[in-house]
């Protein structure tokens, strides 16, 4: 799928057709309208809706990665698989933050799974403009894996060192400069009016704090796009199977975030996980840029890739699972910050986000 000869620019090439890129689209649109009439009454989740679609959408991405194998051959296959697992395997991080914004601003719940929804349309758009720019960058410009490797080598360092100090995931929404900012140009509602973004109150347009929370999430996917794009093309050259994983990835986290609720507290080591994966697809994006200088520098397989991200993820999966063992309260070893029990959510922090010195935007790692 990907050559790369001397200095010139690597040639991309792809599996699909302008068909199937159309059947693609038209499909996971398709399958977020059907996201959209779920969500449209609000209620709560129970486990039996979400063991039932995150069933649905593990099925489905596996069937169509049977498809891709049948159909294009193992290769195809198995970058399909090895690029599915990895943005699966970033997509349960993406769960801690989502849950830490769900309980920092107080979300009913029965407007969480909105919640998620939206961030998950947002983070889609995100990514098929990532994936677009990416494949561009990679068709001119032959050191842009030197870049990519980079980047997940940085990222790498610093889950690890957000890991070592254990707060990874623990975030002031107050400091976002997304949420400062929205609060300081439009007004908010002290409470939350059902599913509705904004009202009009007093002959005015007010934001609801569901919308803020929406402004936040939609913030924290830009980052999360920054690393899982240039994660998955150090798997695959192939801007359709890169928009396929990431499209299917995305997909379930609104009915895997209520699955996983409780468990993800138990996942102490995933940090040291994803740090290790991400390094080394940095490592591997490298090698690949040094052995179009020289065709000495050995590459690494993607079936070794497969084999090693799957061995990463069971065995802090494992390490995980041991060091919670005797934990009889799950929120001792949680990721994320005791909830805010105040009514108004958003407003309960509102002093504190006007007296606080302007942070950085939350970061996903």
């Amino acid at each position: 799928m990907l050559t790369i000869t001397g200095s010139s620019s690597p040639a991309l090439t792809s599996i699909a057709t302008p068909t199937m890129w159309a059947v693609t689209i038209l499909a996971v649109l398709a399958l977020l309208a059907v996201d959209f009439l779920i969500t449209r009454r609000p209620h709560e989740v129970s486990m039996r809706e979400a063991l039932g679609w995150s069933a649905f959408y593990i099925a489905l991405p596996l069937a169509f990665g049977g498809w891709i194998w049948a159909t294009f051959g193992s290769d195809t296959g198995v970058q399909y698989l090895t690029g599915y697992l990895v943005e699966k395997s970033l997509s349960v991080d993406n769960l801690f933050v989502f849950m830490l914004l769900l309980t920092a601003f107080a979300v009913p719940a029965a407007l969480q799974q909105r919640v998620l929804l939206l961030g998950i349309v947002g983070a889609l758009v995100l990514r098929g403009i990532f994936i677009a720019l990416g494949a561009a960058v990679l068709a001119n410009l032959s050191w842009a894996f030197l870049l990519f490797g980079a980047i997940l080598l940085a990222t790498a360092v610093k889950i690890l060192v957000d890991q070592v100090k254990g707060g990874a995931h623990d975030t002031d929404v107050s400091q976002m400069r997304s949420v400062r900012l929205i609060r300081r140009f439009m007004p908010v509602t002290e409470d939350y009016r059902g599913p509705r973004l904004s009202v009009r109150e007093n002959g005015r347009r007010m934001l609801t704090p569901l919308a803020v929370v929406v402004v936040a999430v939609f913030a924290t996917d830009i980052v999360f796009a920054v690393d899982s794009v240039p994660a998955v093309y150090g798997i695959t050259s192939d801007p359709y199977l890169v928009f396929a994983t990431n499209a299917f990835a995305l997909l379930g986290l609104r009915a895997l975030y209520f699955v996983l609720q409780g468990a993800l507290s138990k996942l102490v080591h995933l940090g040291y996980g994803l740090a290790t994966i991400l390094a080394f697809i940095g490592v591997k994006l490298v090698l690949h840029w040094a052995h179009g200088i020289w065709a000495g520098v050995p590459e690494i397989p993607t079936l070794a890739s497969l084999g090693v991200i799957i061995g990463v993820l069971a065995i802090v999966t494992a390490t995980s699972l041991y060091a919670t063992r005797d934990s009889r309260d799950p929120e001792t070893s949680a990721h994320v910050a005791e909830p805010d029990h105040h009514p108004q959510g958003v407003d309960a922090r509102r002093a504190d986000a006007d007296a606080a010195p302007s942070g950085t935007e939350t970061e996903a790692r």
